[in-house]
């Protein structure tokens, strides 16, 4: 198994998720597989340019260990995404996404209904309902205003909070052999 699904998207905030993906790849030896809707090249926020390693079609039932969301202002939520959270969350598998965009699929799929999470959309504005093109998806009793959000399998993240998303994945999948190693790492790696 091993393997990571990460969902891109054009305008994607790649620098939220490119910390963990080095560290689940370079030091867990998870393979990373990049999915989208389309086979095309997509361009993070960064100018980066990315190629889906496959279509989120051919892994909606492909056996993996979990899923990695990155923010962003994206508004195009398609059914195929929507039955690969749902897949993913009825196995109880790793389901993380981070600031607005990774939240709002969450959201969209109806997973956060029964868990707590939290998002940096403390207000679902006419500009939200513009760009994601409904009324707020998200289940608002459930919010905590927390940098990371970690509910049984699901984890949510503020956008700043990359750092701690990636620390808190670290530690879904075992990484760290205690308390005190994920509290030298964390410590390291913040400069704290």
């Amino acid at each position: 198994m091993n393997k990571i699904l990460v969902f891109i998207f054009d305008g994607m905030t790649d620098y939220e998720i490119t910390f963990i993906t080095h560290l689940l790849s370079a030091d867990a030896g998870k393979k990373i597989i990049t999915i989208s809707y389309e086979d095309k090249i997509i361009e993070g926020r960064s100018g980066f340019l990315y190629k889906p390693s496959k279509l989120i079609t051919d892994v909606i039932y492909e056996d993996v260990e979990g899923l990695i969301i990155p923010g962003g202002w994206y508004g195009n939520t398609k059914p195929e995404l929507i039955e690969l959270i749902n897949n993913l969350n009825s196995k109880e598998k790793l389901i993380s996404a981070i600031c607005g965009a990774g939240t709002v699929f969450l959201a969209k799929a109806g997973i956060l209904k029964d868990v707590k999470y939290t998002s940096p959309i403390e207000e679902w504005t006419q500009k939200h309902i513009e760009v994601f093109g409904e009324k707020d998806p998200f289940p608002r009793e459930n919010y905590v205003y927390e940098r990371v959000v970690r509910d049984g399998n699901i984890i949510t993240a503020q956008g700043i909070a990359f750092i701690d998303f990636s620390i808190e994945i670290c530690d879904w999948f075992n990484l760290f052999e205690n308390q005190e190693e994920r509290n030298n790492f964390a410590k390291n790696i913040k400069g704290l």
